[in-house]
């Protein structure tokens, strides 16, 4: 099968983050052990979805880990001009279709190079692994890695993570996670406002309070160039309550999130925040003595990514890859997972991130040619003698 066959196939399994996954990641797998390789499933704890990882070539030391994910995000309310999970060429040069880039066109890119790698006299190791539920928070990464390394006696040293970034290597990202916060107040009448708790006034003040923090990042010096915005961020996306406006609200809540620059610490700012809203309650049970504010973790954090620019791994692509523009981007990934867990790690993939996400979503061929010629020069370079100066 050619990459844009294969691609076509994974397109047509119309997979969202939290959805089962175990349709495409079925038929994955029985197309690599088509090719005489042993994959090992690794569900999760209700068997209804599973990620995935095999090893290409010797039982050495070293090696490299190609890494993606088989889930995407939903396209309802979006305004498509083509099927979404039917992979359609219009004969410019792109191929439209929910997860063309984001990320199924590195899959299909991988999937494509088995026959070059059975016939490759590979001296390292080239690993596949696959996950679910990176769209929702990043879930399933640090499991797949552990039962990786575990299953293993033997130790890969990187990890490329094919997130969409037109070939760029990338050596950083933010981390993410994101929160609800309630706060449960007193109704009333409104000429009572003194009188009462109002939960909408209480959350507008927490929304003042993570802008002000986030401007404190700033004012202290708290800043990474390398990051647009060169700072971390604390957002507030989503803000309900009340009934009516003469009544004194009595719930409300808020969703926001934190995007942090590597060398801030996110559970400095979860500290900070908690005692603020502990200390608010001290003052305000008097007034109410139900009055709470709860915060709720809505996903594990995904953690901050940061690579050097003198490492290895960057050595490596610069061998593979004639992008040598190294960068960071916005977007988190499982990159940070990776490297936490000792891998060298670097995103690059196919495709652009500006077409993530969005209605007509597409992946120009020409990238996916790119991209097999990197994997291409890739399985060289594990095939050849001086392997071990970077391994």
């Amino acid at each position: 099968m050619t990459t844009e066959d294969i691609l076509a196939k994974l397109v047509s399994f119309p997979v969202l983050g939290g959805d089962s996954n175990l349709s495409i990641i079925q038929w994955i797998k029985n197309y690599i052990e088509s090719f005489g390789i042993t994959c090992t499933l690794v569900p999760n704890k209700e068997n209804t979805k599973a990620s995935l990882h095999c090893r290409i070539g010797p039982a050495e030391d070293g090696g490299i880990i190609l890494s993606g994910h088989t889930d995407v995000v939903p396209v309802e309310g979006q305004d498509w001009d083509t099927p979404p999970f039917t992979l359609t060429d219009k004969n410019d040069g792109k191929l439209y279709g929910r997860g063309t880039c984001d990320m199924k066109g590195f899959l299909a890119c991988c999937l494509s190079m088995l026959p070059n790698l059975k016939e490759a006299k590979l001296k390292k190791p080239i690993y596949f692994a696959f996950s679910y539920d990176e769209e929702i928070g990043c879930l399933s990464a640090p499991e797949l890695v552990a039962h990786l390394k575990n299953h293993y006696p033997e130790t890969p040293k990187y990890a490329i993570i094919g997130e969409p970034s037109l070939l760029q290597p990338i050596i950083g990202h933010k981390g993410i996670c994101l929160y609800t916060t309630s706060v449960n107040g007193s109704a009333g009448h409104s000429s009572r406002i003194k009188q009462e708790v109002s939960a909408i006034h209480e959350a507008a003040k927490l929304v003042l309070w993570l802008e002000d923090k986030m401007n404190a990042f700033v004012k202290h010096g708290n800043t990474d160039e390398r990051f647009s915005p060169p700072y971390s961020s604390l957002h507030t996306g989503i803000i309900h309550g009340g009934i009516a406006p003469n009544v004194i609200a009595d719930k409300a809540y808020i969703s926001w999130d934190a995007r942090m620059v590597p060398n801030d610490s996110l559970d400095e700012v979860i500290k900070e925040f908690k005692s603020h809203c502990k200390n608010r309650m001290l003052e305000l049970k008097p007034i109410f003595p139900d009055f709470k504010i709860e915060t709720e973790e809505i996903h594990p954090p995904v953690i901050p990514f940061d690579s050097k620019a003198d490492s290895d791994i960057v050595k490596l692509m610069s061998k593979i890859n004639s992008n040598e523009n190294i960068g960071t981007v916005a977007y988190a990934s499982e990159a940070g997972q990776y490297n936490e867990a000792g891998l060298q790690s670097i995103i690059c993939g196919p495709g652009s991130i500006k077409q993530a996400h969005r209605a007509n979503e597409f992946i120009t061929k020409q990238e996916l040619k790119n991209y097999e010629q990197l994997l291409k020069n890739l399985i060289e370079l594990c095939s050849s003698d001086d392997i071990d100066i970077l391994f």
